[in-house]
């Protein structure tokens, strides 16, 4: 950073932008910052507790590399909107700490010592109150303690910590808190204390007996945070979450209407994003529960609701909370270089809270990541549904195919599911249930897909939002006891299935024929690219008759077709005009179609 400003002591000050190497508040002075940016290369000193910073209109705090933290028992202020619901929690993590150790350590987070009440004015706030009750209210804001909790890694387990009002929760972890009755849209927050810099470290377990073990984290600073970054640029991170598909942020989505458990509706959406900052979600499968916290075995979200409001996006918002799964006993790192000045108004950066109840604005539910998607990335999502105790449940699932995908775990691109549920819908990787796949698109590809069902009822099998799609590409269900094939993009599919586990029944493909891979095998018919002579090699030794020759890029645009061809041992093809990437060979033959990927480099 160049053209910082040297250290300084402020008495009062009002600015849009500002940098500084080090910034020192002092006794009754403040800054108050609006719709800006402030950055200070290393540390904050808001020395005396009549000292403050105030962070308005999605202003926002980011700071350097400099190693000597944040010291002083003053205070920062941002505020943050959660959900107006009194039956619904939000997931948390504070961007600020208490005040009560003045050193330069990040500090804990205590509800009834950094949570305040917002008034009319724009730096005058009261700290909230709290109620032992179950319901907490807007206006003044009462906070019900009940519902405070944190969900740590213990010494071999992790689980749900009582915080309360008076407890404390370490910097860059989570606590779950719900929201409080009222009117408006929602609940506004005012976060006040010491800001938090710097690394921050947060410990996650590996899976027990197969059991996956949850950490409650989130952003904790008071500015956004790159989620790439946060997935790729530190290899502590990708070793700590990659594991067999635990790559992945799980947000909390609700919508009750009761405090009792066996009334709750809820799951987790699943959330990752790779290297090329292009992100994959797939909103939370609700799931009704008994008293004990038992899946009843209603899933997925009504086809006819808007289960959340914002999808988040690359950017993390302030005081964002999230479940991450551990691969391993590790940590995972938070640091400075993830911060972005990246407001929410921008549109790719979204708190993800529960339905507002009392919300009469429109809700906006669907991923809209067409412009992010380059032209060899295609991308479609299935959507299971079924009825379940006359009510309709969805599971949606994504599929991202790009030419540098593997069958493999791709790290970033795709995600398992944080659980499944008795009538349910997945993908299999590495023999775990994921909501989320990636693969290179062939023609000739086929998807596996299971499905459970609860009891014997008709379900039905939908797609949309597909992306880069050629216009003419099929998006099959081939149901392969009864050998039929649904273009889902022309109709869905409804099949009436007893209880059970379908692990070998439904796959998605994109062609309807049957390629004969019994009859040619690759000595029969042998098809490559010959990228020493740029040309494509089809090596027929058996004489067959081929038809036709078809060569398709990886959108499926058709680059040549050729017919009429003589019966040789071998054809060759000029591929010397093509870009280099991946194409697709098509052979057809009399009662068959070969086909095969083919990588060009000239």
């Amino acid at each position: 950073m160049t053209n910082l400003k040297p250290s300084l002591i402020v008495l009062s000050l009002f600015f849009s932008v500002e940098l500084f190497a080090q910034l020192t508040v002092r006794n009754n002075a403040y800054i108050f910052v609006d719709d800006q940016v402030l950055f200070v290369e290393d540390d904050v000193n808001i020395q005396e507790n009549t000292a403050n910073i105030y962070l308005r209109n999605e202003a926002q705090l980011l700071q350097g590399t400099g190693t000597t933290g944040n010291s002083g028992i003053g205070r920062l202020s941002v505020y943050q909107r959660g959900t107006v619901n009194n039956f619904n929690y939000n997931y948390w993590c504070s961007p600020v700490g208490n005040t009560s150790g003045n050193n330069n350590a990040n500090r804990p987070f205590t509800p009834n010592n950094n949570i305040y009440d917002v008034t009319a004015a724009p730096i005058t706030s009261s700290l909230a109150a709290y109620t032992s009750g179950y319901n907490g209210s807007s206006s003044p804001l009462v906070i019900s303690s009940a519902w405070l909790y944190s969900y740590n890694p213990g010494g071999q387990y992790s689980d749900w910590d009582y915080i309360g009002a008076g407890g404390t929760v370490a910097a860059g972890y989570g606590f779950t808190m719900k929201g409080t009755t009222g009117s408006g849209s929602n609940q506004l927050y005012d976060f006040r204390g010491k800001p938090n810099t710097g690394e921050i470290t947060v410990q996650v377990l590996a899976p027990v007996a197969g059991v996956p073990q949850s950490t409650l984290t989130g952003n904790p600073y008071p500015s956004a945070l790159d989620a790439r970054d946060f997935f790729h640029m530190d290899p502590e991170n990708q070793a700590a979450l990659a594991g067999t598909g635990a790559g992945a942020l799980y947000f909390w989505e609700q919508n009750s209407s009761s405090h009792v458990l066996a009334s709750y509706i809820g799951g987790y959406a699943t959330y990752t994003i790779d290297s090329g900052g292009i992100v994959s979600y797939i909103p939370a499968p609700w799931a009704t529960y008994d008293a004990a916290g038992n899946v009843t075995g209603g899933v997925g979200t009504s086809p006819n609701s808007t289960p959340g409001v914002d999808v988040p996006g690359r950017y993390l918002p302030v005081g964002q909370g999230f479940m991450v799964e551990g691969a391993a006993n590790a940590n995972i790192y938070f640091r400075n270089t993830y911060r972005e000045y990246w407001k929410e108004s921008s549109g790719d950066s979204h708190f993800f809270r529960s339905q507002d109840q009392n919300a009469s604005e429109d809700q906006n539910v669907n991923e809209d990541t067409s412009n992010l998607l380059p032209s060899n990335y295609m991308r479609f999502r299935i959507v299971y549904d079924i009825e379940h105790n006359s009510q309709y449940f969805s599971r949606e699932l994504l599929v991202n195919m790009a030419d540098y995908a593997t069958d493999d775990y791709d790290y970033g691109m795709e995600a398992k599911l944080s659980e499944t549920f008795p009538s349910d819908a997945y993908f299999v990787c590495k023999n775990v249930p994921f909501g989320i796949l990636a693969v290179p698109f062939y023609l000739d590809r086929k998807i596996p897909l299971v499905v459970k069902v609860h009891h014997q009822q008709n379900v039905k099998f939908r797609t949309y939002a597909l992306q880069n799609f050629p216009d003419d590409l099929p998006v099959y269900l081939h149901d392969i006891d009864n050998n039929t094939y649904t273009n889902l993009r022309i109709q869905n599919a409804e099949v009436n299935l007893a209880a059970g586990t379908y692990t070998n029944r439904f796959e998605i493909t994109f062609q309807s024929e049957t390629l004969g891979v019994e009859e040619i095998n690759d000595t029969d018919l042998m098809v490559y690219q010959n990228n020493t002579t740029s040309e494509l090699t089809i090596k027929n030794p058996n004489s067959y008759q081929i038809n036709k020759v078809s060569l398709y890029d990886i959108t499926g645009k058709q680059i040549f077709d050729e017919v009429k061809l003589p019966i040789n041992t071998e054809y060759t093809f000029s591929t010397k005009k093509l870009s280099e990437g991946t194409y697709i060979v098509k052979v057809s033959l009399e009662n068959q179609t070969v086909s095969k990927k083919v990588i060009i480099h000239n």
